[in-house]
């Protein structure tokens, strides 16, 4: 028995049994060892995304930071769904809720706004000149493209204040020009008569932009607003010109005025030396026998004599241009 107890003594005492990956290596290591070694495998093992273990509870000012940006990124989040209205209404109420004031003091004011029919007010021209184009701004170039689209053949007439000899006149506009107003119809403002109209030529003086000028404007009125026009003193009537146009074989074959004079002098003259003592009665009876011949001849056509002096002459055809401008002649005065 005593035997078998020392042999179990003896192999306690070798200890050539034990592991070397045993978690019981570092027991006989000191506390602070093992504190150093534990960092060290913690700085090894942390990944760069990782955030620091807080060991302890944060402090007052790191917690408040830590607050402030979590709630800046609600306040984020929600400003960003809202639209620019909602958001402007937010930004309005908050500074009222802090600083004080009323809703009405954020009201624009709309005193200086203009619309587009006021900047063309403010900067419109009734004849366009090349000084006036110098300095051109967006509000006259703006201007300028309205007056572009003018009709100006013809008035429109405002003539409310003829007894104080006042006219207002402007240009026609598209609609005005599709209906008719102005031409065929009377171009008095508050008038649509369009029997006896006349064509009325004024010399018209306005003040514009501080400065005097004249234009030479027409207008088309009927009778009434013909009196009101020249209540004061006649205008200047506009009738139309009913001669044809000449031809250009007309004006070639038309001889001068001084060849025709002379050609009728030598003739009266032969004829003088010619009759001597004959009397007038003989003379009429002369020239009407002439006459008579003359007829017989343009009746009966050319003589054969004439067929060998040339070629004869055909009448020049009007042209569709020639024809519009004859049918359009008592229309455009």
């Amino acid at each position: 028995m005593l035997r078998a107890r020392d042999f179990s003594g003896a192999v306690k005492d070798l200890g050539g049994y034990d592991s070397d990956f045993s978690d019981d290596e570092g027991d006989g290591e000191k506390p602070d060892h093992k504190k150093q070694r534990k960092k060290d495998d913690d700085v090894l093992l942390k990944k760069p995304f990782q955030k620091e273990k807080y060991g302890k509870v944060a402090d007052k000012q790191t917690a408040a930071a830590e607050w402030d940006r979590e709630e800046a990124r609600n306040r984020r989040f929600h400003l960003i769904a809202m639209d620019a209205y909602a958001r402007h209404k937010k930004f309005v109420n908050d500074y009222i809720l802090y600083y004080g004031g009323k809703k009405e003091d954020f009201k624009r004011s709309v005193a200086n706004d203009m619309t587009d029919l006021d900047v063309i007010r403010e900067n419109h021209r009734f004849l366009w000149q090349e000084e006036d184009e110098a300095d051109m701004t967006w509000e006259k170039k703006l201007a300028k493209k309205y007056y572009d689209k003018l009709f100006k053949e013809y008035c429109i007439a405002d003539l409310s204040r003829f007894k104080k000899n006042q006219f207002g006149f402007r240009w026609r506009t598209e609609k005005e020009v599709i209906s008719g107003k102005g031409q065929f119809f009377c171009g008095s403002k508050h008038c649509d008569e369009k029997e006896g109209l006349k064509s009325w030529e004024v010399n018209f003086g306005y003040t514009e932009h501080g400065e005097k000028r004249n234009a030479l404007v027409k207008l088309r009125l009927c009778p009434e607003c013909s009196y009101m026009l020249n209540f004061h003193h006649r205008k200047r009537e506009v009738k139309p010109n009913k001669k044809r146009p000449k031809s250009k074989s007309d004006e070639e074959h038309e001889e001068p005025s001084h060849k025709k004079s002379r050609l009728s002098c030598s003739e009266h003259s032969k004829e003088k030396k010619d009759q001597g003592d004959m009397s007038s009665d003989v003379t009429e009876k002369m020239n009407e026998a002439d006459n008579d011949a003359e007829d017989t001849k343009d009746a009966e056509g050319p003589s054969d004599a004439d067929y060998w002096k040339g070629p004869l002459q055909q009448k020049d055809e009007k042209t569709r241009e020639e024809e519009f401008d004859e049918y359009f002649q008592d229309m455009f005065l």
